[in-house]
Order: C-alpha cells, then sequence, then structure tokens
C-alpha cells in the first residue's frame, strides 16, 4: 500500500512540475509573439512615415522651383520692352502652370504612396495578428470546450479554422 501512494506521490508531483513548465513555455510564447507584433506596427509606421516624408520633400522642391521659374520671369520682364514684357507674361504663365502641375503630381503621388503604404501597414498589422491567434491556438489559448471559429476581418484572406473538443471517457 505504501509503494502504491509512493507513486502516486510521484505521479503528482510529476504532473506539478509539467504543469509549471508547461505555463513557463506558454508565458515566453506569448511574450515573444507580442514582441513580433510591435516590432511589425513598429517597422510599417516607420515605413510611413518615410514616405510622407519623402513626399513633403518633393512637394517642397517643386514649390521651390516654381518660385524660382517665377522670379526669372519677373527678372526678365522687368529687363525687356513691352514686346518682350508679353512673352515674358506667357513664359510665366506657362512656368506657373508648369509648376501648379508638378505640384498636383507630387500630391497625386504623395496620396498614392500613403494609400499604398496603409494598405502595407494593414496587411502587415493582420497578418501579424493571425501568427498570434496561430500560435495562441497551437498553446491552446482561448479556446474552450466546444467549437471555436477565427474569421479575419479583411475579406480577401480570411480563413476560417474550426477545432473540435475531444471528449475523454
Amino acid at each position: 500500500m505504501a509503494s502504491h501512494q509512493e507513486q502516486s506521490y510521484k505521479a503528482g508531483e510529476t504532473r506539478g512540475k509539467t504543469q509549471e513548465k508547461t505555463g513557463e513555455a506558454m508565458r515566453t510564447m506569448r511574450e515573444k509573439t507580442e514582441a513580433a507584433k510591435e516590432k511589425t506596427q513598429g517597422a510599417a509606421l516607420t515605413a510611413q512615415d518615410k514616405a510622407h516624408e519623402t513626399a513633403q520633400s518633393a512637394k517642397d522642391k517643386t514649390s521651390q522651383a516654381g518660385q524660382t521659374t517665377q522670379q526669372k520671369a519677373q527678372e526678365s520682364k522687368d529687363k525687356t520692352g513691352s514686346y518682350m514684357s508679353e512673352t515674358g507674361e506667357a513664359a510665366k504663365n506657362k512656368a506657373q502652370d508648369a509648376a501648379e502641375y508638378t505640384k498636383e503630381t507630387a500630391e497625386a503621388g504623395k496620396d498614392k504612396t500613403s494609400g499604398f503604404l496603409g494598405q502595407t501597414g494593414e496587411q502587415v498589422k493582420q497578418m501579424a495578428m493571425g501568427a498570434t491567434d496561430t500560435v495562441k491556438h497551437t498553446l491552446g489559448f482561448g479556446t474552450d470546450e466546444g467549437n471555436k471559429e477565427h474569421v479575419s476581418s479583411d475579406p480577401s484572406t480570411t480563413t476560417t479554422t474550426t477545432t473540435h473538443a475531444t471528449q475523454r471517457k
């Protein structure tokens, strides 16, 4: 009888140690998953900021070029007679039109870049959340004894995973 009690005690002790190690492993995986998620979000924000800075720089350079063209046209107008004045005015108008077109093109490029990076950032965030859910599912977090489904909010990347609880007899 003492042997049975000793075996039962050792089994309980082993079960306790196993549960403790499992808990530690799960905490470690949770921490690693969270760190990866934060790193991915940080990279997406950095890329978006860089694109915004690049677009703003292009817009500023275009604006400066337009102002320089206008100043040169004004100087040219002042140095010439009335005929040349008319020609200078036409050149000035063309320069203004070109500067405006360049400015609009830069703004359109900025908008396209921001939209693209916003989508990319959202996709990266969705992938990170999907990876987190996969790790949690693999480790048994967030599931109960019934069926569970996870559906992504992005319809183009919808993934449905169904798990069934096993019954022990």
